[in-house]
């Protein structure tokens, strides 16, 4: 077969692909339709406020538990270009640093995180963060939970889908992407975000599950790799070294504050369904990279000179027959819708309900503003960002897991050890630390030493050091030392 690096979608998409295509956006639209109808005919819901609030955000706690692994899983993977861009150019080493670090994130969760956080009844994040440490605290890491939660990485991926597919400018793909998402979402809330998660979900799985067979049956398996990668490509570190490789390992276990995690657990109908919910996704996310990973690698090894972030897309193209690529396409389109709608949801939710004042909380109308600035900001990072998926991930998962992270985690390990204001300095501490040595230049060793692992060490001391000095005030005044 003869490949080209570049392709026109135009010439290579059949009438068939095309009718594929729309037929699963049409299915998808359905399914968010239906998931509106039942929702009015539960009229106990829909006639009080209250309950109409927590159907809104947590679909009244009912995730079965198929509904809650199909949310959770496609939720999960809206930067496809970013993961198999990192494999087009590493290989083996995004399996590790996108794979096998996330699930043991995801397996200290299930086992360790779920339980505890069930005896709150929180409704977000931020909302038990203030439960199990202070308001203060609570509002701090809303601030943290926005930033966290902007769907930059997958308004850039839907941006190079949209420009990739129609040749539109790469800013207004953006525009013209976020716009229809964040239309769907405001129409049906949390409950359209599940019911659309169910189709996408077999659809992504189905896709990438397709690039792998047809490229296995077309050029054979491991030893065609071998014989067409560089070595480094199966190098567990990619080649940038075991510190490096480790930050993601850190930033893996962001998913330990990450805010669609919880979300789905507070939605769950109950800790058994939420537990093994995170298990079986678990299985389904390793089957999922295996088949992403390996696809990015064929791509590479075919095309090794085309554009690393598009590849993927151009070879999966080029080797799958006709219908079966309008297929695929909607699974990569379905991959980033499912995760860019539920950030944009998360995203206002922590404008409406987490950052404002007690009068305001609950209103409709603040959340669905809330999620439409939120868009915008998105779109205007992308611009920022220049379309750098990675460096999003980088960026934000740094802030995530060195500043954030590190109080939740001893606050479960230690509960009603740590004080409001102790939570709030230790926290800034990193921010500031994480900051600071992104933008200024340190000669020697430590220009060597990533941010990430500066604000851990901030956020430690800060912790530690609060708690310190804070008993030795509280023994000197018990002695009568302070009046």
């Amino acid at each position: 077969m003869n490949f080209d690096l570049t392709i026109n979608y135009k010439t290579i998409l059949t009438k068939i692909d095309w009718i594929v295509f729309f037929s699963i956006l049409i299915l998808t639209i359905a399914a968010i339709i239906y998931g509106q109808y039942r929702k009015k005919r539960q009229k106990k819901i829909t006639s009080d406020k209250e309950l109409a609030f927590l159907d809104l955000l947590l679909m009244g706690r009912q995730l079965t538990l198929p509904m809650f692994v199909a949310t959770l899983v496609a939720t999960w993977y809206g930067g496809i270009f970013g993961v198999t861009k990192i494999a087009f150019e590493q290989g083996i080493f995004n399996f590790i640093t996108q794979g096998v670090f996330w699930y043991i994130a995801y397996i200290l969760f299930a086992f360790f995180i779920t339980h505890k956080v069930a005896k709150y009844k929180a409704l977000t994040l931020p909302d038990l963060v203030g439960q199990m440490f202070g308001p203060k605290a609570g509002k701090l890491s809303a601030v943290f939970n926005f930033f966290n939660v902007l769907p930059i990485a997958y308004v850039i991926s839907l941006g190079l889908l949209i420009q990739a597919l129609f040749g539109i400018p790469f800013l207004q793909s953006m525009i013209i992407g976020v716009t229809v998402v964040v239309l769907y979402t405001l129409y049906g809330g949390f409950r359209a975000i599940v019911f659309s998660d169910i189709v996408q979900f077999f659809v992504m799985c189905i896709g990438v599950f397709l690039v792998l067979a047809f490229s296995y049956k077309i050029f054979g398996g491991i030893g065609f790799l071998k014989a067409n990668l560089p070595t480094s490509h199966f190098s567990p570190t990619g080649g940038v070294g075991i510190a490096t490789t480790l930050v993601w390992g850190f930033i893996a276990l962001s998913t330990l504050v990450d805010p669609n995690f919880y979300q789905r657990v507070f939605a769950a109908k109950n800790v058994k369904v939420a537990k093994r919910g995170i298990l079986i996704s678990t299985i389904i996310w390793i089957l999922f990279d295996i088949c992403t990973t390996s696809g990015a690698m064929y791509a590479r090894a075919v095309i090794p000179e085309a554009a690393s972030d598009k590849a993927y897309l151009i070879y999966a193209l080029q080797i799958l027959p006709d219908g079966i690529k309008g297929l695929v396409l909607a699974g990569i389109l379905a991959t980033i819708l499912s995760t860019l709608d539920s950030y944009l949801f998360i995203a206002g939710t922590t404008v409406s309900y987490d950052m404002m004042p007690k009068k305001l909380k609950g209103k409709v109308y603040i959340h669905n503003s809330g999620i439409i600035i939120v868009g915008i900001i998105a779109v205007l990072m992308g611009v920022v960002f220049k379309g750098n998926i990675k460096a999003v991930w980088k960026t934000l998962g740094s802030y995530s897991a060195s500043c954030l992270l590190l109080p939740v985690l001893y606050g479960y390990i230690f509960p009603n050890k740590i004080k409001d204001y102790q939570f709030v300095f230790a926290s800034i501490l990193g921010v500031i630390t994480v900051t600071i040595w992104r933008n200024i230049s340190i000669p020697g060793f430590w220009q060597n030493v990533d941010e990430l692992y500066m604000g851990i060490i901030a956020t430690s001391l800060g912790l530690a050091s609060y708690g310190l000095v804070d008993k030795y005030f509280i023994k000197r005044k018990n002695n009568g030392c302070v009046t």
